[in-house]
């Protein structure tokens, strides 16, 4: 559905010339939803406006339902462009226009007739829960419900792609929760492609079933959200989903553990993080271990969740147990598909790396 190649964006200023993207690739499927996280500065803002032309990129080509937009005229871009909706951070609504009239405002520009944007605008605020005050304005409704008059009007034009350039941030987390599960509705019903542009985890985690990271330009990891959340490989991946999955034991942790070996000195062990996702997360992988391989084992820390219904998580175990005892219950669990990461060895032999 979207294809960008070589996409490099630069502008010049006062100090020189500044490249926000840097021969960035990337490609979304028709019908998902697609997110791209960065943090501040990192190029997000530059890719959103990359994809519906609003900035033409330096280099490179965009690629929309097949249609190369760099190579059209500023007419048929025109035109192009009523197939990608756009929803803002800050809703962007004209103050005095109701809430019928800010969504019939693209149908009004494309030169519908009265009859027909009627056709199109009232199902569309019936869609976003707004039918009820479709003749106030907006500064008579909240921020949530200005979103939903930002999204009514977005998808006013019957777009295929759907924007959506950080259009939860000014949101408090009850409201975004909504919004978010609205644009998932819109994606299911309409098969919709959905672009989120965020510098949250939590919105990726939510609603996207794939991600992008950007960093200086650049996509630095891509794929499926269950994926990249646990197995990270990029450092400014695991800062990101550090505020959802900490990456990082807590020192407690390591105290508590160290305590423990403290009280077996003849008999060290291992630390481990185990990182689980989808059936892997409902398998008795932790008792089959012991009873396998004859383990003492003791779960020290962990955390499960789920993202789009699929069961993730980490769990902190601590180990005792032959060096080959503790070697095969590593490649037990690897085999199930669960990533094993070594934090602290006390058998002066490191068997996980």
């Amino acid at each position: 559905m979207i294809e960008l190649k070589g996409i490099y964006q630069t502008y010049h200023g006062m100090s020189g010339a500044v490249q926000a993207l840097r021969g960035l690739d990337l490609h979304i499927q028709p019908g998902e939803v697609f997110g791209i996280i960065g943090r501040s500065g990192a190029g997000k803002s530059s890719l959103v406006r990359v994809i519906n032309l609003l900035n033409r990129p330096t280099a490179g080509q965009v690629l929309v339902d097949g249609r190369d937009l760099t190579a059209l005229g500023q007419d048929a871009l025109r035109v192009a462009r009523r197939d990608i909706g756009i929803i803002f951070q800050h809703f962007n609504l004209l103050s005095s226009r109701t809430v019928y009239d800010n969504v019939a405002l693209p149908l009004e520009i494309a030169g519908l007739a009265p009859g027909d944007i009627k056709v199109r605008v009232e199902p569309l605020l019936d869609l976003v829960g707004l039918s009820a005050l479709k003749d106030r304005y907006p500064s008579q409704i909240s921020g949530g419900q200005k979103q939903r008059v930002g999204i009514a009007r977005a998808l006013a034009n019957r777009p295929k792609v759907l924007l959506s350039d950080e259009a939860t941030s000014a949101l408090d987390p009850e409201t975004t929760r909504s919004i978010l599960g609205l644009l998932k509705q819109i994606n299911q019903e309409f098969g919709l492609t959905v672009v989120l542009i965020t510098h949250q985890m939590q919105v990726i985690k939510q609603v996207a079933d794939r991600v992008a990271v950007i960093d200086a330009g650049q996509i630095v990891e891509s794929g499926p959200v269950i994926d990249v959340f646990t197995r990270p490989q990029h450092a400014t991946t695991r800062s990101l989903i550090d505020e959802i999955v900490p990456q990082e034991l807590p020192a407690s942790v390591l105290t508590r553990v160290r305590a423990l070996q403290s009280k077996q000195p003849d008999n060290p062990g291992q630390l481990w993080r185990l990182a689980f996702s989808g059936e892997g997360a409902d398998q008795s992988l932790l008792s089959d271990a012991i009873r396998r391989f004859n383990l003492d084992l003791s779960i020290v820390h962990g955390q499960i969740d789920e993202i789009q219904g699929k069961p993730f998580g980490t769990l902190a175990v601590f180990a005792r147990g032959t060096p080959a005892q503790l070697a095969e219950a590593v490649a037990y669990w690897r085999a199930a598909g669960v990533h094993v990461e070594a934090v602290l060895n006390f058998q002066g032999v490191t068997h996980v790396q």
